[in-house]
């Protein structure tokens, strides 16, 4: 019996007990050592580009001058993205499955009545949109903004992507009320994708009215620009309006509609592409139009990626991984809670987007929910680590397509070096996968799993009788399968040529470690850190400096145990 659960990388960042977000890194550097300008952009001045000062030549008051006083000479370009994405066939605008594409046109629709400007981001339309402040005066202004206006250049698209929400595949979403409305370059030759969020219905919009509301829209607006004076990557607002229009909503879903005023924000990101637009074309087979949106964005957003690389798809996983860990710690650092992490809502430039239910914790509570709509408490602000991993396991499952059969390879080797498989098999993804499928299942300690495979005797194994000792063993002897496992592992050591027990037993050891360092353990020397015990620190180093040697001193202290009960809900410090 033979059980295809998958690619077995999939599952190799679920369940490691160790901190999360050290975890989010060490899978970079996992995949690391495994693996060993388009001419229509936007202008805001076409004096500019007759200049050949350097950027940084020019003085204060020559950047000034530059600044547009009107919209007159002031141009936005769609032309980078459709000239490489290819685009919804179908022109008209009602809700719809699209399929083959990355974008829908689709034209912002206009309040009926007047728009009031709320606010503007000076620093946003000054040094990045090349905008003279007093142009948010302007009537021109106001109805670009709001989406009644479509600037020279402009061909406003709505993105279609998927995503998993809450943890579930919830297919088609897409921009539902969001309008691009073109990239614009700026005299730093920056390139920025401008988006207006609520400006109306999309192919996307399901069964929404394509609208925003005053009160989520002053959130958004605020939130962005206050984390990003707090330092963390974040989309930017530029403007916020609101109109007289109706809108209904139930803020609390219970029930309840009431009556708010719609309202729009125009917010700029360098891209607004996100795990949930891979998605999409990896579940519905278009592997050839996902490897076109993959490159074109390793080409604009991932410089140090080469993209005629035959490895780029793992580079740029592995950048990704990264920026994903630093960017959960700095929230983490300022008690923000984002609310939906959805993947759908997570920036593949691991920038903070789509602000909807966030919070920022005020009693320290590791449990703190801002969404009332989860009821689950998925999104609790002491389990975005854990998000982030479930994300990133979702971006690496759509990526897998296109992982050539070399890289697949090896990540194969590790895992079957881990379990003494010797040769070349053709069930050993299967069995590899098989046992991740049980460790999971059964919750078990992925380091000490393996550690006590290699040092647990075949003949014991075939007894299924399995010692106290070997505990993360026994742990997994309990799901109703493990017996089958068993009798695969042992037929396939078999077919290992001039191989012993005892010699798969020493190899094996070799490479699973014994000791890794868990989170209660860092906490624990920490503490007696903080009371000038340095004693803990001192044992870790030496123990960690030999992680596959069995330590004397590291047993006595429960290295190789299970977690303690007391640090079972240990929360990762964020603070450096």
């Amino acid at each position: 019996m033979t059980r295809r659960i998958g690619f077995p990388f999939c599952f190799l960042i679920r369940r490691l007990h160790i901190p999360r977000l050290l975890l989010l890194c060490m899978t970079c550097q996992l995949v690391i050592c495994s693996l060993l300008q388009p001419s229509l952009e936007g202008s805001a001045n076409l004096l500019h580009l007759f200049s050949n000062k350097s950027n940084q030549e020019q003085s204060y008051c020559e950047a000034e001058t530059r600044l547009a006083s009107s919209l007159d000479f002031w141009t936005l370009s769609s032309e980078n993205l459709i000239a490489v994405l290819p685009i919804d066939p179908v022109k008209e605008n009602y809700v719809r499955k699209v399929k083959n594409c990355i974008f829908s046109i689709a034209l912002p629709t206009p309040f009926k009545s007047r728009v009031h400007l709320v606010a503007v981001s000076k620093e946003v339309l000054e040094d990045i949109l090349d905008l003279d402040l007093s142009v948010s005066e302007t009537e021109d202004f106001i109805q670009l903004v709001s989406g009644e206006k479509i600037v020279f250049g402009s061909i406003p698209l709505a993105h279609r992507y998927g995503g998993h929400q809450f943890g579930i595949w919830a297919d088609q979403l897409g921009d539902g009320r969001a309008h691009l409305i073109g990239i614009y370059m700026n005299r730093q030759g920056e390139k920025w994708e401008l988006q207006l969020k609520g400006s109306g219905k999309t192919p996307y919009s399901r069964n929404g009215d394509g609208r925003a509301v005053l009160r989520s829209s002053v959130r958004e607006f605020l939130c962005s620009e206050a984390m990003h004076y707090l330092g963390i990557p974040t989309s930017r607002a530029a403007s916020l309006v609101v109109s007289d229009d109706e809108v209904w909503r139930d803020q609390f879903y219970n029930g309840s509609i009431v009556k708010e005023r719609g309202a729009v924000v125009l917010r700029i990101a360098k891209s607004w592409f996100r795990i949930g637009s891979l998605e999409i074309l990896a579940h519905y087979g278009e592997l050839d139009l996902l490897r076109t949106l993959l490159d074109f964005i390793i080409r604009e957003h991932f410089p140090s990626v080469d993209v005629k690389e035959p490895n780029r798809y793992v580079g740029f996983f592995s950048i990704v991984v990264s920026k994903t860990a630093q960017l959960i710690a700095l929230w983490m650092s300022v008690g923000f809670a984002h609310g939906v992490c959805n993947t759908d809502n997570f920036s593949l430039l691991s920038i903070t987007i789509d602000y909807g239910p966030f919070g920022f914790m005020e009693a320290y509570n590791p449990g703190f929910v801002p969404n009332t709509s989860d009821d689950e408490r998925r999104y609790k602000i002491g389990n975005q680590a854990n998000i982030g991993m479930f994300n990133l396991n979702k971006l690496l499952q759509a990526i897998n397509p296109l992982l050539d059969p070399g890289q697949k390879q090896l990540f194969r080797e590790l895992f079957k070096a881990k379990l003494g498989l010797l040769g070349e098999t053709k069930g050993d993804d299967d069995l590899i996968a098989f046992l991740l499928q049980l460790m999971e299942e059964k919750e078990a300690d992925f380091t000490m799993t393996f550690r006590q495979l290699s040092e647990i005797t075949q003949s014991q194994l075939q007894e299924l009788s399995i010692p106290q000792q070997f505990w993360a063993l026994k742990m997994i002897s309990k799901h109703k399968l493990f017996p089958v496992w068993v009798s695969q592992y042992l037929l396939r050591l078999k077919s290992n040529v001039n191989d012993s027990d005892s010699k798969r037993r020493e190899r094996m050891t070799t490479v699973n470690p014994r000791y890794v360092l868990k989170n209660w353990m860092a906490e624990s020397a920490v503490q007696k850190a903080e009371r000038n015990d340095f004693s803990e620190v001192r044992l870790l180093q030496r123990v960690l400096q030999h992680p596959f040697q069995k330590h004397p001193a590291a047993e006595r202290a429960g290295y190789s145990s299970p977690t303690p009960s007391w640090a079972r809900d240990l929360r990762v410090s964020c603070s450096s």
